[in-house]
């Protein structure tokens, strides 16, 4: 146990502090740009009952895509108990923000442990990353007529559901193409063979029946956020619509997952301060909606990673020592 523990250092602990550290400077810098003291000034105008009811809504949106988490690892045959799962799903927020999926991949080891191979985990991984596009594309949806200049980058999330769903239409290729990988030999066709049975994994995840349940999931999980983010909007004094405000969080979340950039990072920040702007906002309450809205989502779910990778790591250390 000690070497999963272990494998959060290295790279990986130093590309989190780094993301983080990046992060900080990166909202210091871009709060001072629009005015220090009028940022402060509507974060307050927020209070603690704001703070508290947006951070209640993220625990809503984690809740569900965790309960969906285990539809998908029951889907494929592995059924983990919910309180180490648990553990095991939020630990993997810790690594949003660094590059390379590194969440999804501690993840995995952690699951390894459990009797849970690769191949499924990243099946999971990907089933889950479907949904939430899907989910995302459909939010956009809500307030598109009203700024249809975005409907390239809905055009392109629409697309790599596309993709996605095409790569996983097929049993019979996927089939042959497992089997012929699994006949050679060599690291390529190693890789071929773990893809191919990766794919098939999250194939058996999007049956008609078990995909309408998680697409409604994922939908309600990002719409509570979503819904959040009018609420703190209202308690700014902005006048901006629930339908417009579920599309700018909603085209926000698009970008970012577009860009390729870790948790959106920057991305999804400039969509959300553009579109804010232009429905009216001034600068620096634009900049605190979407400061605080990602403090309120992203970064706390980075810090509840965090404590659950730390619980591990205390409780992993405590059954050393017992033994």
């Amino acid at each position: 146990m000690t070497a999963v523990v272990n494998h959060l250092e290295g790279w990986r602990l130093r590309a989190l502090i780094l993301s983080i550290g990046a992060a900080t400077a990166g909202y210091l810098a871009f709060s001072l740009w629009g005015g220090w003291d009028e940022v402060v000034a509507a974060f307050m105008q927020i209070g603690v009952l704001g703070t508290l009811i947006a951070l209640a809504m993220s625990l809503v949106n984690y809740g569900l895509r965790f309960g969906r988490w285990q539809l998908y690892l029951s889907q494929l045959g592995h059924r983990v108990p919910w309180a180490p799962s648990l553990r095991i799903y939020l630990s993997g927020f810790a690594l949003t923000t660094t590059p390379g999926k590194a969440g999804e991949a501690f993840r995995g080891v952690l699951l390894k442990q459990r009797g849970v191979p690769f191949p499924a985990t990243f099946a999971a991984f990907i089933s889950e990353r479907l949904s939430d596009l899907v989910a995302i594309v459909l939010l956009t949806l809500v307030g598109l007529a009203q700024y249809p200049q975005a409907r390239g980058i809905v055009l392109a999330g629409v697309l790599g559901i596309v993709v996605v769903l095409a790569c996983l239409s097929s049993q019979t290729l996927l089939d042959r193409l497992y089997h012929w990988a699994s006949a050679h030999k060599g690291k390529l066709m190693s890789l071929i063979t773990h893809a191919s049975e990766m794919l098939v994994g999250a194939r058996r995840c999007h049956r008609p029946a078990l995909l309408s349940v998680t697409t409604v999931i994922s939908v309600v999980a990002w719409g509570a956020e979503a819904l959040a983010f009018y609420w703190m909007l209202g308690w700014l004094g902005a006048d901006i619509s629930l339908s417009f405000a579920i599309f700018v969080y909603a085209l926000s979340m698009l970008a970012g997952a577009l860009s390729f950039l870790p948790g959106g990072l920057g991305s999804a920040e400039a969509v959300m301060v553009s579109l804010l702007v232009l429905k009216g906002m001034t600068m620096p309450a634009a900049i605190a909606a979407t400061v605080f809205i990602r403090l309120a989502t992203l970064w706390f779910a980075v810090v509840i990673g965090l404590v659950a990778l730390v619980r591990s790591r205390h409780g992993e250390a405590t059954s050393e020592e017992a033994a």
